[in-house]
């Protein structure tokens, strides 16, 4: 198919550009070429408002209150604040090629990665509990490796679209031990040791993380980082 890069740049502008994953894309970006190409899939954002008649998905418009908006000024600088409000000083963006965030995860059972026989390239379903991190949200993701020896586990973490349409293990609770990825932009210096306030790119809340940076190499993508002692906050 065809695409007309200034329709895609006009649809893009009518999407809340939070990046969630909820509607089974990477991003809004490539939301906006599937709905190039079938614009009724726009009722999978559902971020969007519902008009009062006919039910229908209504386009956003950009405006002072939008979590995209008020990232930039009226000069185009980021801001760096989160959904509530508050300062972070990175996004955490993915590897390239990968669904979503890298995390690793401490499941509550680590006998269940025995039980549920889990694999790479399994789907599975889990919640963080606790101090690791006590986020609301059930998560969702592939598996990308397995220590079985000492019951860890690395996952990308995605939207629930997978979940819902294919076969998934839930592992329950479990703790959020560390997250890696990449920094394009920092409005802080980055350095090995100090903890940061960051904003993993696919998060559903868009609330702040916070975590140590214990790894940190400059690659052509930007800053490979990886981040322990994780809270939200």
């Amino acid at each position: 198919m065809e695409v007309n890069a200034g329709k895609i740049k006009e649809l893009l502008r009518g999407l809340p550009g939070l990046d969630c994953g909820i509607c089974g894309s990477k991003s809004c970006e490539d939301f906006a070429v599937i709905l190039y190409g079938d614009p009724e899939k726009l009722k999978n954002c559902i971020h969007l408002t519902k008009e009062s008649t006919g039910g229908k998905p209504e386009i956003h418009k950009h405006n002072d209150t939008c979590r995209e908006c008020s990232r930039t000024d009226v000069t185009g600088e980021t801001t760096w604040i989160d959904s509530l409000g508050r300062d972070y000083d990175f996004v955490l963006q993915t590897f390239p090629n990968e669904p979503g965030p890298r995390e690793t995860m401490l499941p509550h059972n680590p006998q269940l990665i025995k039980e549920l026989k889990i694999k790479k390239g399994d789907i599975l379903i889990g919640r963080p509990l606790g101090m690791s991190c006590g986020c609301p949200i059930t998560h969702c993701g592939v598996v990308m490796s397995v220590d079985s020896r000492n019951g860890v586990l690395v996952w990308c973490v995605t939207g629930p679209l997978q979940p819902r349409s294919k076969e998934y293990k839930d592992i329950g609770y479990y703790s959020a031990e560390a997250y890696e990825g990449i920094i394009e932009e920092s409005r802080s210096e980055l350095q090995i040791g100090r903890r940061y306030w960051f904003m993993p790119r696919l998060c559903m809340l868009q609330w702040r993380h916070s975590g140590l940076v214990n790894f940190l190499s400059k690659t052509k993508e930007g800053y490979q980082v990886r981040i322990e002692g994780l809270m939200i906050g």
